[in-house]
């Protein structure tokens, strides 16, 4: 496949990824998550590391555009060199803003990127994303790196919305697969990811994708890999103003999720809710502290603890 010579070598990795035999593909993975260390290696040496050949390795190189390996170790020396050097672009950008200037820079580039989610984003997708969450027998959601704390906050909703809900949490791939085990066409999976684009991620959807289950990706352009597997895709604008990832937009694309989830059940989600109130108030998960149970204090509402005391 040929490129320009301006794209990147993980923005060819990623575009590749698809059409990978099975071993480049565990090269492609085990670069981009232990970029520090390959861009030191030989082919040989990284061949011996994931189990392949040093020619597949140099195959490998080629095929998303080199040379030969040489050629593909100073293109990644060169994307690692842009990596860490970011922190130095962000010295240049804000060394002489004050705290304030610099609080507000970044707040507007996140409304700059939530403006530009609500001017792009495909309604209809979203609304297929919906459909699928709400018939699915089992949800699983993914999310790696940065996007874990967005993985939770959906994770969280979604038990208070509907049951069967699996957050995969793991740092090896196959552990992955082990809680994915028995997903099927019945069931769907969320990945979220932005660049730098998780592997581990994309390797949860290829082989929900290979089950047959529905796939929706939370990414953040048309040319995610993300998109490779997904029919339903919700794209959020994630660019950075800083070292830091810009989740703002794809916070909010979640949280327009979860209302239009309980706006579809309002009834059950209301009962639920109910329920939980009730056992917030029994077990006193928002009122009182620990000298408030030290105190013996009977708990309210919790009929037990009342006639114990009495008898």
């Amino acid at each position: 496949m040929k490129f320009d010579e301006g794209v990147d070598v993980i923005t060819r990795i990623n575009e590749c990824y698809s059409r990978m035999s099975k071993g480049k593909k565990s090269i492609a993975t085990y670069i981009c998550d232990h970029y520090e260390q390959a861009v030191f290696m030989t082919a040989a040496e990284l061949g011996k590391i994931v189990g392949m050949s040093e020619s597949t390795v140099v195959r490998f190189a080629m095929s998303l555009g080199y040379d030969g390996y040489p050629a593909f170790q100073k293109a990644l020396s060169v994307w690692v060199s842009d990596k860490f050097g970011s922190v130095e672009k962000v010295g240049r950008k804000f060394g002489k803003s004050s705290e304030g200037e610099i609080l507000s820079a970044i707040l507007r580039s996140d409304i700059s990127n939530i403006e530009h989610t609500i001017n792009n984003i495909d309604v209809a997708a979203f609304r297929t994303a919906v459909d699928i969450i709400l018939k699915a027998r089992t949800v699983y959601i993914v999310g790696i790196r940065s996007c874990e704390p967005l993985a939770d906050f959906l994770h969280f909703y979604l038990n208070i919305i509907r049951g069967n809900n699996v957050l995969i949490r793991t740092t090896s791939v196959s552990e992955m697969f082990e809680q994915m085990i028995r997903i099927s066409d019945r069931d769907c999976i969320i990945g979220i990811s932005f660049p730098r684009y998780s592997m581990r991620t994309l390797k949860c959807m290829e082989f929900a994708n290979d089950r047959n289950a529905k796939v929706i990706t939370i990414t953040d352009s048309v040319h995610s890999p993300m998109n490779l597997y997904s029919s339903c895709n919700l794209l959020a604008k994630s660019e950075m103003a800083s070292i830091v990832d810009s989740l703002v937009a794809p916070l909010s694309v979640i949280n327009a999720l979860v209302v239009a989830l309980c706006m579809k059940k309002p009834q059950e989600v209301q009962a639920d809710l109910k329920m939980l109130e009730e056992a917030w108030n029994n077990y006193q998960v928002y009122i009182g502290d620990e000298i408030d149970f030290a105190s013996d204090a009977p708990m309210i509402g919790y009929p037990f603890r009342q006639d114990k005391e009495k008898s």
